[in-house]
């Protein structure tokens, strides 16, 4: 995988009229969090206005993410502000240890289509100082190639800031994104890689087992 690179699965467009929550923090209760998203999904989310979708999960090791999409910022700040979006909050929050971290943006770009709900692992990448203009130099050059990785759905990319971003790849399920990852390159493949190798420095990688999609 690329820092924010879509895993080399290219762009269709680098923008998209979206606005994009993203939530993290830890869980000592994976059990009771995924219970409150299935009560969200079933009472809140009917007269949420302008909900598009959101991909959430926990890591191996408690750390959760919840990308929270919706047409704009306005309907966005509209659903917080409901009493019923207050009252699951104030519950849900006490399935969290420490602190819950949130971002927005509406600088937000489709890779390849965008996420799938058919996905069955989802791969969260966040990284800092990089440079857009590489970026996306490096999803053009990989773009002939994506035929060479069938197990990546799609995937959507969050900027944060002029040099950070928070990208989520969909995969059709976690073994067949190893078997992937795994795969010998072809040598036009790896000269790409390695031409933009410092893109791959310090980024964060968190794995979706068992994604949470809506």
């Amino acid at each position: 995988m690329g820092a924010c690179s879509g895993a080399g699965i290219g762009c269709d467009q680098w923008g998209v009229d979206m606005f994009v929550q993203i939530i993290e923090g830890t869980t000592h209760d994976a059990d009771g969090l995924r219970r409150q998203h299935d009560l969200w999904l079933r009472e809140v989310r009917p007269d949420a206005a302008g909900f598009l979708g959101a991909t959430a999960g926990i890591t191996a090791d408690g750390r959760t993410m919840n990308i929270v999409r919706f047409e704009s910022e306005e309907q966005a700040r509209a659903n917080s502000e409901r009493p019923e979006q207050g009252q699951w909050w104030s519950e849900t929050e006490k399935y969290f240890d420490g602190e819950v971290r949130f971002t927005e943006s509406s600088d937000v770009e489709d890779l390849r289509g965008g996420g799938s709900d058919a996905a069955g692992f989802v791969q969260v990448m966040k990284s800092q100082g990089v440079d857009r203009g590489r970026v996306h130099a490096f999803d053009q050059a990989l773009d002939p190639y994506l035929d060479l990785r069938p197990e990546v759905l799609g995937g959507v990319r969050v900027w944060t800031g002029p040099d950070r971003c928070v990208e989520a790849i969909y995969f059709t399920d976690e073994a067949d994104a190893r078997a992937g990852e795994a795969r010998e390159r072809p040598p036009e493949v790896q000269a790409v890689f390695e031409e933009f190798g410092d893109l791959m420095e310090g980024v964060e990688f968190l794995d979706l087992p068992d994604p949470w999609l809506a």
